[in-house]
């Protein structure tokens, strides 16, 4: 069973890495890595791709690397992951008044209500990325998880609508085409770490999964199994490395070192009679650095990103204590000393380190239990979504027929699994993790397909 999976590539493309994932479900459903390749990022910054030519010899080589860990690896498509600041999200309501009020709610009449979504007002030169339906209302009834069957004058829903910029989405898109793949699909970031690290207990409880990268920090909140609020903070591991930099006087790379080997993000647990000396420049003398002024410098940023965490919890109402789960850290920054506890201290909810190896099977590389694969793990287990609705759908259509009315309800429902845009409404309790996958849109990539890109290739 386990040769007749697919394998599915995840490709992350960060600001300071750029990290290439090959994973196969094994017979207990968990992956197992087949290959695994990274490379510095040079044409990225906050998470946007700024320099193509950069960008794509940075994919090369890490897709490189990777065929060096497994040569018999064939990779043609990729799932990859989107972030930066130019992703925003916002929310919506929709309803509809139905005509004929004597039948039950019919999955078509669901799909209309996201279909009008699309026609929400956003910026020019922006562009809708997903539209996720939260909880439905029929009538005077709120909170329906799944209004089909229900029978009504008015059906209604409120949706999570996430939007980014057309610019910045075509740039990936030529950078991995131009590499000699093709995207499969294009995923938002958060969502991606968020299927990494989460469990179900997480869902029910209330969760914000904060995934501090390089150069942005993601973030997804999750509250009674529904996406509640998505958002990209503009700042990250690569800043605090800056304020470093610029305030110790020191080179980039020798901030970056300090900053992992002895880096804290409280100042009051460093300790004050300790100094790190830094070879001179060019026969200059040695600099003594204190370890508490590194301290206070990294403090003073990581505060500034959990004070953004806090705004967006506060904007949904969940910064009360709401968040049984609390915060779940994950990406390369959350592996700073301390930084459990300055989040607890900020944010007032309990925190911890959110690591992907929830899916993984037993005996993978070790590298591959770091936080900062979390968003590159997701995207192989969203492209296994993908696969696995695909085979259910399949496997549906050959189902025998046995009355009219299910051969009606069997048409409008591969109807709706037929068409990419629309496969993100599901019908179930949104309280489980496949369902949470569901609804990260498909097909997200022919959105920003135009002709002129075809003639890239």
């Amino acid at each position: 069973m386990n040769s007749e999976q697919p394998i599915i590539v995840g490709l992350d493309i960060g600001t300071t890495k750029i990290a290439a994932i090959a994973g196969r479900k094994n017979e207990y459903g968990k992956l197992e890595i087949l290959g695994f390749g990274r490379a510095n990022s040079n044409g990225v910054q906050h998470g946007m791709v700024l320099n193509i030519d950069q960008t794509i010899k940075a994919i090369q080589t890490a897709l490189e690397n990777c065929y060096a860990s497994n040569p018999n690896l064939e990779i043609n498509e990729v799932y990859v992951g989107i972030a930066g600041h130019h992703i925003k999200s916002l929310q919506t309501r929709g309803d509809i008044v139905r005509h004929n009020t004597d039948e039950e709610i019919m999955q078509s009449e669901v799909e209309q209500l996201v279909r009008d979504q699309y026609k929400t007002y956003i910026p020019a030169g922006d562009q809708i990325i997903d539209v996720i339906p939260q909880e439905f209302t029929v009538d005077n009834f709120q909170n329906i998880p799944n209004p089909i069957g229900y029978s009504g004058v008015k059906v209604g829903a409120n949706f999570h609508i996430i939007t980014g910029d057309k610019n910045a989405i075509r740039n990936i898109n030529r950078s991995v085409e131009k590499s000699g793949l093709c995207v499969k699909d294009l995923v938002l970031q958060p969502l991606a770490s968020a299927a990494a690290v989460m469990c179900e207990q997480d869902l029910e409880a209330g969760v914000a999964i904060v995934d501090i990268g390089g150069g942005t920090t993601d973030m997804a909140v999750f509250y009674e199994g529904i996406l509640k609020h998505t958002a990209v903070i503009p700042f990250g591991g690569e800043n605090i490395t800056n304020d470093i930099k610029t305030g110790l006087g020191v080179l980039k790379t020798q901030a970056e070192q300090m900053k992992v080997q002895f880096g804290s993000a409280l100042a009051d647990e460093a300790r004050g009679n300790a100094y790190i000396t830094i070879p001179g420049l060019r026969g200059m003398a040695p600099k003594e650095i204190s370890v508490k002024n590194l301290a206070n410098i990294i403090q003073a940023r990581m505060s500034e990103i959990m004070d953004f965490v806090t705004y967006h919890l506060k904007q949904v109402g969940l910064d009360n204590k709401m968040l049984n789960g609390g915060v779940v850290l994950t990406g390369g920054g959350s592996q700073l000393k301390h930084l459990i506890q300055l989040t607890e201290y900020v944010t007032g909810l309990n925190a911890r380190i959110g690591y992907p190896n929830e899916h993984l099977a037993a005996g993978h590389i070790e590298e591959m239990e770091k936080p900062m694969y979390s968003t590159c793990i997701g995207l192989i287990l969203k492209g296994y979504n993908v696969y696995e609705n695909l085979v259910a759908r399949e496997k549906y259509k050959a189902m025998p027929l046995k009355e009219e009315k299910g051969e009606s309800q069997r048409e409008a429902d591969t109807k709706l699994l037929s068409e990419e845009g629309i496969g993100i409404v599901k019908t179930r309790k949104r309280k489980n993790l496949k369902e949470f996958m569901d609804s990260i849109k498909g097909g997200l990539i022919e959105l920003f397909k135009e002709e002129g890109d075809e003639k890239l290739n």
